[in-house]
C-alpha cells in the first residue's frame, strides 16, 4: 500500500454516514472534506475518533453459550475473529455474548430480521462501536489503525457528494486509502468502465440515478483492492441487472483473494453466494456455519408433495405442522416418518410427486424468527 506525505485529515471511514451523521452535524454536499469546514460530530460520546482506535482493546470474557461453528480455525487464518462481544445501548443489549470466526477468503453472509444486530456488529468490527465486553480482531490486529487501508465498507446509509462529479468523488476516495494519482485513475478508469458508467464520469453525482450512485459507492468501497471488504445490504434497491453486475464483481473479488462480509435481507441471494451463514436474532447468533450443515440440521422434515385432486385434508394429519401452497406443489413439514406420511397421501388421493426437500434459507429464517421475519424481502 502506497502513503503519499499528505493525505486528507478526515475519518477513514467517511463513507459511512449513518456513523458520521450518529453525533448530529451536517455537512455541506456542495464541497469535498478538505475543500471547506466539515462538521463531523459535537458529541464526543457518539462521535467515531481515530485518534482512540490504537487504545487498548476491552477485557476478553471466559466462556461461550454458542460459539462459532469454526472455533478451532488457526487465528492466522481468520479475517474477522469475535470474541464473546457484547454491546450496549442504555437498557437495549444490541449483540450479546457473541463469538463468530470468518475465514479468509470466504464469502460469509450476515442475515437477521431488522433490529437484529446486524449493522452493530459491522460497526463494531469496523471498530466505529467498541464493545462493553469481549474481544474484536480485524486482519489479525486488534487495532483498527493497523488494518483500515486493507478494509473496504459499503454502508447501508449511502453518502455521497452530490454537487461533486462521480470523477472526482472517486478521486477523494482512493487518496483517503494513500493511493497515488496516476494508480487511483487507473483504477477509476476499470471500475466505470467495468459497471457501464464510464459516460458519467464527469457528470454530478447528484444526475445520477438511484442504482447509479449505489455502483459508484461501491466503487469506492473497493478502490484500493480490500483485503476485507464489508458490504451492509449491497443489493437494496438494485434491479436485477445491476444486482447481477454487483454481485459478479464481489465474486470476482473473493476469487482474488478479498475476504467478503455482507448483510442481506435477500434470502435466495445469501443462498446463492456465501460460503457460510450467519444468523443473528435478538442480538443472538442462532445460526453459523455453511448452508448445507445449516440445510441438514433443518432438513428432515420438509416434504414437497403433488396429486392429482385436492389437498385441503393435510392440514388435518396427524404429524403435520405446517403447509405451504408452492402452486404446484404443497410444501408440508411433518415430524413423522416419511414412509408413514406417504401411506397416509395414498389412502386419500392419488400421489404424483413426493420428495424430500431440503429448506430454503428463507423457510429457516422464518421458523426461528418467525412474524418478525415477515419484514424480509423474499426474493
Amino acid at each position: 500500500m502506497h502513503h503519499p506525505t499528505r493525505r486528507p485529515n478526515l475519518l477513514r471511514l467517511v463513507s459511512d454516514t449513518a456513523a458520521l451523521r450518529h453525533g448530529g452535524a451536517p455537512y455541506r454536499s456542495d464541497a469535498l472534506p478538505g475543500q471547506s469546514n466539515i462538521g463531523i460530530a459535537a458529541d464526543e460520546s457518539t462521535c467515531y475518533h481515530p485518534a482512540r482506535m490504537d487504545s487498548a482493546p476491552p477485557p476478553l470474557l471466559e466462556g461461550s453459550s454458542l460459539p462459532a461453528d469454526s472455533d478451532s480455525t488457526n487465528p492466522g487464518e481468520l479475517a474477522v475473529r469475535l470474541t464473546n462481544v457484547t454491546k450496549t445501548f442504555g437498557k437495549h443489549i444490541a449483540v450479546n455474548d457473541l463469538s463468530l470466526n470468518v475465514p479468509r477468503g470466504s464469502v460469509y453472509g450476515f442475515i437477521g430480521p431488522n433490529g437484529s444486530g446486524k449493522t452493530t456488529t459491522i460497526r463494531m468490527i469496523l471498530h466505529i462501536f467498541h464493545p462493553d465486553k469481549g474481544d474484536v480482531e480485524v486482519l489479525g490486529q486488534k487495532t483498527t489503525r493497523a488494518a483500515n487501508d486493507n478494509i473496504g465498507y459499503l454502508p447501508e446509509e449511502r453518502g455521497l457528494y452530490k454537487k461533486q462529479t462521480v470523477f472526482r468523488v472517486l478521486q477523494y476516495f482512493a487518496a483517503l486509502k494513500g493511493i497515488p494519482r496516476r494508480e487511483a485513475k487507473e483504477a477509476i478508469d476499470f471500475w466505470l468502465e467495468k459497471m457501464a458508467l464510464n459516460d458519467w464520469r464527469n457528470k454530478k453525482v447528484e444526475a445520477l440515478s438511484k442504482g447509479m450512485a449505489q455502483k459508484i459507492q461501491f466503487i469506492a468501497a473497493v478502490i484500493a483492492k480490500p483485503k476485507l471488504l464489508i458490504l451492509d445490504e449491497p443489493f437494496s434497491g438494485l434491479d436485477p441487472v445491476n444486482l447481477e453486475v454487483i454481485r459478479g464483481a464481489i465474486l470476482e473479488l473473493r476469487n482474488q483473494g478479498s475476504t467478503i462480509i455482507f448483510s442481506t435481507h435477500d434470502m435466495s441471494v445469501a443462498e446463492k453466494m456465501c460460503d457460510f451463514v450467519f444468523m443473528i436474532f435478538k442480538g443472538r447468533k442462532v445460526l453459523d456455519g455453511p448452508l448445507s450443515g445449516i440445510q441438514a440440521a433443518y432438513g428432515t422434515d420438509i416434504y414437497h408433495i403433488g396429486a392429482e385432486g385436492d389437498l385441503g385434508f393435510l392440514d388435518s394429519l396427524a404429524g403435520v405442522e405446517h403447509v405451504r401452497d408452492l402452486g404446484r406443489f404443497r410444501e408440508v413439514r411433518y415430524t413423522g416418518d416419511s414412509q408413514a406420511l406417504l401411506n397416509l397421501l395414498v389412502r386419500h388421493t392419488k400421489v404424483k410427486h413426493f420428495e424430500i426437500a431440503k429448506p430454503s434459507l428463507h423457510d429457516i429464517f422464518v421458523r426461528i424468527a418467525g412474524p418478525q421475519a415477515e419484514e424480509v424481502n423474499h426474493g
